[in-house]
């Protein structure tokens, strides 16, 4: 590894460790989308986990290929009783794809994949390069189409998530232009210091114990995407586990700690 990146993986680290001890970071990975070079690696960036609703960028790609997306704003969906909303008030209002990349709404996501279905998913996901593309759901629960990617048969490593994100970045990804530039569109941004524009998709969801109920007091929480300044383009992913149960989400904690730390990481590109 070179010096530079060694600092400033070891910066990052230290920036982690003047915080009280909550979650504990499995990896974090960053690399220049242009050269495909490490500008910053630490931890176990290879094991598969669930993507939780960091999925959601890619059923944007598919949704979009597929037609049943079509604009920005074009399906807006309608709330129904009995659809999942556990995310509060956001999530029982009428939803376009914004919205519910921006609210992380599950009930949307589960329009997009019915309306895929389960094989036109694996196919995709295949062909994407998105982790191990099994959308069978639970043993013997034929629930893929509801939560295959919450804590279920879908799984992603932080290094798949680097490559498909940087294919998506590059614009070569196996589907139309129009998905892609969507997909692109859609993803929230937001700016930081240095001049940075950080657009990137949060996640967390509750491990499976055993018996298959949730350990609620170690979510992973992740957060992926890409920053852009200049014509310079990184991609980044970060996974990170709670130590301890904790207020708010995992994914919004590991959002936070990103902004913060992203400007740093990218002074070696």
């Amino acid at each position: 590894m070179a010096a530079r990146t060694l600092f400033l993986v070891l910066a990052a680290s230290l920036i982690g460790f003047a915080q009280p001890v909550q979650a504990r970071t499995i990896c974090t990975l960053v690399v220049d989308a242009k050269t495909g070079k490490t500008v910053a690696e630490q931890g176990d960036c290879a094991t598969r986990v669930t993507p939780a609703s960091t999925a959601k960028i890619a059923f944007a790609v598919m949704g979009y290929d597929a037609g049943f997306l079509k604009t920005e704003h074009d399906p807006t969906l309608p709330y129904k009783p009995g659809y999942v909303d556990w995310g509060g008030a956001a999530w029982r209002q009428p939803t376009d794809p914004v919205r519910w990349l921006k609210y992380s709404v599950v009930w949307f996501s589960q329009q997009v994949t019915h309306a895929l279905g389960e094989m036109a998913l694996h196919d995709y996901a295949a062909k994407l390069g998105y982790g191990n593309a099994d959308f069978s759901g639970d043993p013997g629960k034929k629930n893929g189409l509801e939560r295959a990617w919450i804590a279920s048969s879908l799984k992603i490593s932080p290094r798949e998530q680097i490559a498909f994100l940087t294919k998506l970045v590059n614009r070569q990804l196996p589907v139309s232009t129009h998905a892609i530039d969507m997909t692109l569109n859609i993803v929230e941004k937001h700016p930081v210091q240095d001049g940075w524009t950080v657009h990137g998709k949060t996640g967390m969801a509750y491990p499976r114990k055993p018996d298959y109920t949730f350990d609620e007091d170690h979510p992973w929480g992740w957060f992926v995407g890409w920053a852009e300044k200049d014509g310079r383009v990184a991609v980044f992913a970060r996974l990170v586990q709670d130590e301890k149960k904790m207020p708010g989400t995992a994914g919004n904690r590991t959002r936070d700690a990103m902004y913060a730390e992203l400007p740093t990481l990218l002074r070696g590109m």
